[in-house]
């Protein structure tokens, strides 16, 4: 059970420098997030391009966000996954052999990798601890990005391995939440649980008001145009999921009622495969060619 206590005191001084990249193929925000006093930075949620239909890869989206750091000069320390994405491939390890820096994520992916080591029918050889990952977050880890200290909180119910990822005076909450008029994410994949998502939320909700939210997805609600940063005080005010004191019964049967009526993402057998490897593809066969299963009635 994570607890609903914040296990570190977020410095509201300490103001990030946030760039985003959106991706409008899969509707996800990367970030890049510089160190203010320093030219050392992070990449959150990293996106590789991927056409399932043709099976190709690229990495145009990832070739952006490399040319900003390169521009800048900046140095890359981090990269880091908020969780094991069901809705787009990670471009991790394209951008760690050109720039450097650890590849981290929750320790629950040890989670997150047997559950779908089995849906994929993977074979002994997929390791099941994590150890694809240089660092293995736990509640209230902390790490350092230049000056700046980050630190892990644990909110899951999206998936067992979510974390947000507090620098400073912003938070990166993956799909723990969305915009006021998104709400929250689906919390029926294989070890999600609505009632745990309420609870990280709240977790996230009790951050001091004046921090600033970045999502990893935004869908343009009724037409409105793409947005990604809100704050503290505007979930608590406006989310239309959880604003406005909705209390935990409420929120459970309204997620679960929508959570019924969502398809499955269109790239979620793909991304599985590759985010529990971190951002690496499966195994090339004896000829070297690489494939990627489809379990028919596997999720």
């Amino acid at each position: 059970m994570t607890s609903s206590s914040i296990p570190f005191t977020p410095d509201l001084s300490v103001k990030p420098d946030v760039t985003a990249f959106f991706d409008p193929t899969t509707n996800t925000i990367s970030y890049v997030v510089k160190d203010p006093s320093s030219p050392v930075c992070a990449v959150f949620d990293s996106v590789m391009d991927f056409d399932y239909a043709s099976g190709r890869i690229s990495y145009e989206h990832a070739d952006a966000v490399i040319a900003h750091i390169r521009e800048r000069g900046l140095k890359l320390e981090w990269l880091i996954e908020t969780h094991v994405h069901a809705d787009h491939l990670s471009a991790a390890p394209y951008i760690q052999k050109q720039l450097g820096g650890k590849l981290g994520i929750g320790e629950n992916i040890r989670i997150v990798q047997d559950t779908f080591g089995k849906v994929f029918n993977e074979g002994t050889e997929f390791q099941r601890d994590g150890s694809q990952f240089d660092r293995l977050f736990t509640d209230g880890d902390s790490y350092r990005i230049g000056e700046m200290t980050a630190y892990a909180l644990h909110t899951p119910g999206h998936t067992p391995a979510c974390m947000t990822h507090v620098v400073g005076d912003a938070a990166f909450v993956g799909d723990t939440l969305f915009m006021p008029d998104g709400g929250s994410a689906r919390a029926d994949f294989p070890g999600g649980d609505a009632r745990t998502l309420y609870r990280s939320i709240q977790r996230v909700l009790s951050l001091p008001a004046e921090t600033r939210l970045f999502m990893c997805h935004d869908y343009g609600p009724n037409g409105r145009d793409i947005q990604w940063e809100t704050t503290v005080a505007d979930e608590i005010e406006h989310n239309v999921h959880v604003g406005k004191g909705t209390d935990e019964d409420s929120f459970v049967a309204l997620r679960q009622a929508r959570d019924a009526t969502l398809s499955m993402p269109k790239l979620i057998i793909p991304s599985l495969q590759v985010n529990m490897r971190a951002g690496q593809l499966p195994p090339k066969d004896e000829d070297g060619k690489t494939f990627l299963k489809v379990p028919v009635n596997g999720l």
